[in-house]
């Protein structure tokens, strides 16, 4: 089994996912179908992105959402129907036991993440940024937990 999880921006501009797609699903497409194993919070933009090609090329999907009221408090409109295609699809949803949405319920969902996957692949421009369970503070997690990481940021990506 290969597990993999995913770090990476939310919000990556309309022009920007294809490239990231395509960048996702060519690291991808080395795993075996039934060796690839995939985590993600489900968040849209990056962790989406990942989600469905892991499904797409037959792999196995974990979903770790970092609260009870992560649904109703953080999924915008937009996101809602690709966000439940995914939960329905997820061979296991595990929520962490927070009630509401917050920092510390992204960085604990981080953290089970990073305990399960073997590889991290991070979405990441590079940029630091000061949010708590943020994109740059998991990079800087799986590097110091000795994971093996792969940033990507395909030429031409931006965020919004």
């Amino acid at each position: 089994m290969t597990s993999i999880g995913i770090t990476g921006h939310i919000n990556i501009s309309a022009g920007t996912v294809p490239l990231v797609d395509r960048a996702v699903r060519d690291l991808l497409a080395v795993v075996a179908p039934d060796e690839l194993v995939g985590y993600s919070c489900l968040a849209a933009g990056a962790d989406a992105i990942f989600a469905h090609a892991v499904l797409d090329l037959g792999g196995r999907l974990v979903a770790l959402l970092p609260s009870a009221d992560y649904r109703e408090a953080k999924v915008a409109p937009e996101y809602r129907a690709s966000f439940e295609q995914l939960i329905a699809a997820a061979a296991e949803v595990r929520v962490m036991p927070f009630s509401r949405a917050s920092g510390d319920a992204y960085a604990a969902a981080n953290d089970a993440l990073l305990a399960a996957v073997d590889v991290v692949l991070a979405v990441w421009d590079g940029r630091p940024d000061r949010a708590r369970g943020g994109t740059a503070e998991m990079v800087e997690k799986a590097r110091s937990a000795g994971k093996r990481i792969h940033v990507l940021w395909p030429p031409g990506s931006t965020r919004t």
